[in-house]
């Protein structure tokens, strides 16, 4: 299960970082895939897997409230480590984002191959919940420890902004609305969002691949291995309890984990750059929680499948 899951996850990320190397793919190319990718396929494909299920089954409330505390203590526990471990101002918004923010292309990637579509449908439901609230804890303590003087009312504008404009968001929203009314896509439609599902997974974690990079690891190591412990030690300890204290079991407790164990997103250098952060911290917590992502995912898979 372990080796039919994350092995073809992980031999993609390692082929796109090999034809970056070998000079197959460059910046421009993967800048062009990323945006394909985050604009149209992975929306359309969210969009699909989830508007094409009748929406009789919910994801549970007690699901998303243990998903939802998991990520408030970890984020809170990020601020206490930030005084601990000495982190600066400029580090700080970059620390507290590898702690919790989460990678959703390596997600659906190993869901759909361990759990298939009905798990491909739940996660897409979760990611749409959560997205939300992470982006708010992320926009919040950026501006806090940018020094940046921010009214209340431009606070909120940039993170509605950030809402409003992010394609899964409203790709699962739609989605959700789309199986509640009308439940099924015409074949022809079907079969359009069936070829374009089947180029989304591969470029992302080609891309992914492709824009790990290894040149800031160095300087900012202790930073990124102790955001790295937390999003993948921590975090999944702290989520197991709550999800077995809210009674989550089967299939959303597998979802879970996967979720609790997946390595910091590539968003993060991006929300960074935006909001005067440490890049090359942001940059360092990506490749090391993303290389060490391995290890969790597999206990992940070895302890709850």
């Amino acid at each position: 299960m372990i080796l039919n899951s994350l092995f073809p996850v992980f031999g993609l990320i390692l082929l796109g970082g090999c034809l970056k190397r070998w000079g197959l793919t460059d910046d421009r190319f993967l800048k062009t895939s990323d945006r394909l990718v985050y604009f149209i396929f992975f929306p359309a494909m969210l969009f699909w897997k989830i508007g094409g299920k009748p929406m009789d089954a919910v994801v549970p409330w007690n699901f998303c409230a243990a998903v939802l505390l998991s990520v408030v203590g970890i984020y809170l526990l990020s601020a206490i480590c930030i005084k601990l471990f000495g982190i600066t101002d400029f580090e700080a918004g970059s620390f507290s984002q590898s702690c919790y923010r989460f990678n959703s292309y390596i997600g659906i990637a190993i869901i759909f191959n361990s759990l298939g579509e009905p798990g491909v449908v739940q996660f897409g439901i979760l990611i749409g919940f959560i997205i939300p609230i992470i982006n708010l804890l992320a926009v919040s303590t950026l501006i806090w420890f940018s020094g940046k003087k921010v009214a209340v009312t431009e606070r909120f504008r940039i993170i509605i902004a950030a809402l409003v404009s992010n394609p899964l968001i409203l790709a699962c929203i739609a989605g959700i609305l789309y199986a509640r009314f009308i439940r099924t896509f015409p074949e022809f439609i079907d079969n359009t969002f069936r070829l374009m599902s089947l180029v989304t997974l591969p470029l992302a974690l080609l891309s992914i691949g492709g824009a790990l990079t290894f040149n800031t690891l160095k300087r900012c190591f202790k930073a990124s291995l102790a955001a790295s412990v937390l999003k993948l030690v921590v975090l999944p300890t702290l989520g197991w309890f709550l999800l077995k204290g809210f009674a989550i079991e089967g299939i959303h407790l597998k979802i879970g984990m996967i979720f609790f164990c997946l390595p910091a997103s590539t968003a993060i250098y991006v929300l960074s750059s935006q909001l005067s952060s440490d890049t090359d911290l942001a940059s360092a917590s990506i490749v090391l929680s993303t290389i060490l992502s391995f290890l969790s995912l597999s206990l992940a898979m070895v302890l709850f499948f």
